[in-house]
């Protein structure tokens, strides 16, 4: 799976939240279905989503630089959640 090509389909034919913020509120109201954190998201946001166990992380191994370009926006993006993946495989991402 390239994840790249599966992110922006999902963000193009799903729902798909961007932001440590919105990510945490979309954890809270149950809406998330999968979380991506980039590799140099802060510990304190990090904390707030290892509390939830039954909660999906995947841990991009870019920075949040490079995940925003991954996501095809001009600016940084540490945290981002999956609501509705759309036609995208990205859910496959999801722990065994």
């Amino acid at each position: 799976m390239d994840f790249n090509a599966s992110l922006r389909r999902a963000i193009k034919t799903g729902n798909v939240i961007l932001g440590q913020n919105e990510t945490e509120k979309s954890i809270r109201e149950k809406k998330a279905q999968l979380v991506v954190v980039a590799k140099n998201c802060p510990q304190e946001f990090r904390e707030i989503i290892n509390q939830n166990k039954e909660l999906d992380v995947y841990v991009f191994e870019g920075s949040s630089v490079q995940l925003g370009m991954a996501s095809g926006k001009p600016f940084m993006v540490s945290a981002l959640a999956v609501v509705d993946p759309g036609e995208s495989d990205i859910l496959s991402l999801k722990r065994a």
